[in-house]
């Protein structure tokens, strides 16, 4: 009797695996979609920029200035935005306030002169003009 009920509760777990495998489609794909593979899938959301100036290397100072700042709730404390300006090679950082878009602003040295900085809510850092 022990081994009939083992085996019925073993073929119904296996039963129930398929089912709750499958889904349903409504509707049609779009007949030029391109599939995930060949389009590259999707891309991550919240991903950091990693266009930062390599303090070791002064002619990258120019690309910090190039990224771009995204507006959004900001959690992150002064003191992980002093962090993530001094990974990106700004030391110093100065007058840090966060602003009614949600980006961390304030001034930092970099290369020797002071440098406006900022930080959004993705972690990116950038020195816009």
């Amino acid at each position: 009797m022990r081994q009939t009920l083992t085996t019925v509760a073993l073929l119904t777990l296996l039963g129930l695996s398929p089912v709750a495998a499958q889904t349903t489609v409504t509707g049609k794909p779009a007949p030029d979609a391109a599939t995930s593979e060949s389009s590259g899938g999707q891309k991550a959301v919240a991903r950091p920029n990693t266009d930062r100036p390599d303090a070791n290397t002064p002619s990258t100072t120019a690309t910090a200035s190039g990224a771009k700042l995204e507006e959004g709730a900001n959690s992150f404390t002064e003191a992980q935005v002093r962090h993530r300006l001094d990974e990106a090679g700004f030391k110093d950082a100065k007058d840090l306030k966060k602003d009614d878009k949600g980006i961390w602003r304030g001034t930092a040295m970099m290369n020797g002169k002071a440098v406006p900085v900022g930080v959004d809510f993705k972690g990116n850092v950038a020195a816009p003009h």
